[in-house]
């Protein structure tokens, strides 16, 4: 039998978060994590090339929000890093988000200003005041030839799925700029831990209040876990209910197939990451780990990634079917008692990094206040 006054299945974002809060306020915290290792996606480690590499694909932290950035400033410095991505289209690599380089480079056009970048966007796009699913909400962005050319085959890649089997807004992030802005963010605060994201993750969990068990699948152990307060679940939240409301429709989610290859060169491209939005390759970007941090290496390691419907689950997938699915789980999980469902996973919706730190501690915070924002659907 295994005891502790507050439970954590995942030792992800959600999961090491809440860990440490309920550590610093005196509760003794068992995190229970079925890979042999901490971190959850964000997990990175240095390769057979002395290369710092993401197991997960490259997890880019950037946010506006000031508790976040205070946040993780406690356990890791951070280096400024203001990302950027190109995509291949049509034998040319162009900026994302799409901006005054990337239409001249693919139009031929001479756009020098905000103003002429702007009335192209006009002429172009096909305005819709409330887009009904993913294609609508980019074509009401960039119109039907960028639209084709960027965004169309590479969410069928992504997703498995093309636009307007999706929601709107999957494709209404697609940031759009009408400058020379080549950052992929906008954010205040954009920047990488030094060392690394799994070094961040053992200075949360390093408390001694906190226990760490790894290797271990909570549902073998489910009966075993007894006396706790409260238990925190930050995995499929279908898995917790055993797939009861998934007989015939199934939650969707993605995962990804990372294949890696050392280079004996350099650099293998200008860029850490270039996306394939065509249909002529079927992996949707490469990644070149080398650049970031600028480290040093007589070889080089690039990952290319396909996604698919196999594997570790990664992110949702939203639509209106999943959502219905989605909901019938959500009523099962309000009615569980002193179980907490939290994170990309167990609340079936898509997280950027600063916003699953945000949602822990404001889960703890609300908790501690004796809030229950389990109950309501905007919290799941």
């Amino acid at each position: 039998m295994r005891s502790a006054d507050i439970v954590i299945i995942g030792a992800g974002i959600s999961g090491a978060v809440l860990a440490e809060q309920y550590a610093k306020a005196g509760k003794k915290v068992l995190v229970i994590e079925k890979r042999n290792h901490i971190a959850g996606n964000c997990y990175d480690y240095t390769d057979e090339n002395g290369i710092l590499v993401s197991k997960y694909g490259a997890h880019l932290f950037h946010t506006n929000e000031e508790q976040v950035w205070e946040y993780v400033n406690k356990f890791a410095d951070w280096y400024p890093w203001e990302h950027k991505v190109l995509a291949n289209v049509d034998g040319s690599l162009v900026p994302i988000p799409v901006n005054i380089t990337t239409v001249n480079a693919l139009f031929g056009t001479a756009i020098s200003s905000e103003a002429e970048m702007k009335d192209w966007l006009d002429e172009n796009r096909q305005a819709v005041d409330a887009p009904a699913d993913g294609r609508e909400a980019a074509l009401n962005k960039v119109g039907p030839v960028l639209y084709e050319k960027m965004f169309r085959h590479y969410t069928k890649k992504q997703w498995d799925k093309y636009p307007e089997e999706l929601d709107a807004s999957v494709l209404d992030r697609i940031p759009v700029r009408t400058n020379y802005d080549d950052r992929y963010f906008s954010d205040t605060y954009q920047a990488l831990p030094k060392g690394g994201y799994t070094k961040l993750f053992e200075r949360i969990l390093d408390h001694p209040n906190i226990e760490v068990v790894l290797n271990i699948d909570f549902f073998e152990i489910r009966e075993q876990i007894e006396g706790y307060e409260k238990l925190f679940y930050t995995g499929p939240i279908d898995r917790f209910f055993d797939f009861k409301h998934s007989l015939e429709d199934k939650l969707e989610y993605r995962s990804i197939n990372f294949v890696s290859e050392t280079v004996d060169t350099e650099f293998f491209q200008e860029n850490s990451v270039v996306n394939y939005p065509g249909q002529e390759v079927d992996f949707t970007r490469i990644i070149e780990y080398k650049h970031f941090g600028s480290q040093q290496s007589e070889k080089t390691t690039v990952v290319r990634e396909y996604t698919t419907d196999e594997g570790e689950p990664y992110y949702p997938v939203p639509n209106p079917k999943n959502q219905e699915i989605y909901e019938k789980y959500r009523d099962e999980a309000a009615l569980v008692l002193d179980v907490y469902f939290v994170g990309r996973l167990a609340n079936y919706k898509y997280f950027n990094m600063d916003q699953a730190f945000k949602n822990a501690l404001d889960l703890f915070k609300a908790l501690e206040k004796d809030v229950d924002i389990t109950l309501t659907p905007a919290s799941l």
